[in-house]
């Protein structure tokens, strides 16, 4: 069976592509899975430059086609804040993602609602001998002052997404595996993957 490496050290990652390529015919891998200990520098300036430098990165170090992701949450009141930046929205050393969302949330607290925001996503399918392509993916909601479920990570429980009438994190898998920014991404990267890994 050919083999998928997901390039993410990320646990919740991790499991949404689990979820988002179940179906098809490749056996996916995990970096801890075959003891492979990689941090990449996200310093490119747009999406694209971090995911496929990621996607590169693991690519070369494992010998395995890599899929890779560079997401972001975009916030309209905060001129696309914090955008690239989403993972590191925080004053505070080893900040978690309780401290980046309330961090957000002090950031808009002054603006009037509603704090419309989107989510972003970029994929980077790369090859160990070079071949590299891009998929990617948007979801749009708002911001909400109070969190609201446990089935998320990252800014989930303050994304609302009104067309659902819940955050991300109160969706079930099968919900935000159809409306979430990842999952557009997948869908949009799908036909090259298929056709890079030949299934």
């Amino acid at each position: 069976m050919n083999k998928l490496l997901i390039a993410t050290n990320n646990r919740g990652k991790v499991k949404e592509f689990q979820e988002l390529l179940e179906e098809l015919n490749v056996q996916l891998i995990t970096p801890a899975e075959i003891n492979l200990h990689l941090e990449v520098a996200e310093d490119g300036k747009t999406y694209e430059a971090n995911a496929s430098k990621k996607a590169q990165a693991f690519a070369q170090a494992s010998g395995l086609i890599s899929l890779a992701d560079d997401s972001g949450l975009e916030v309209e009141a905060l001129d696309g804040a914090p955008g690239l930046y989403s993972a590191r929205y925080s004053p505070k050393a080893n900040a978690d993602d309780q401290d980046r969302r309330a961090y957000l949330l002090e950031n808009l607290s002054a603006k009037p609602r509603p704090w419309k925001a989107h989510f972003h996503a970029t994929l980077a399918l790369a090859a160990p001998g070079g071949a590299l392509e891009f998929g990617a993916g948007d979801c749009y909601g708002e911001i909400i002052p109070q969190e609201r479920g446990t089935n998320g990570f990252g800014y989930d429980p303050i994304f609302f997404m009104p067309e659902y009438g819940r955050t991300m994190a109160e969706m079930d898998a099968q919900q935000k595996n159809r409306a979430s920014h990842r999952a557009l991404a997948v869908a949009d990267i799908l036909p090259k993957l298929k056709k890079m890994l030949g299934v």
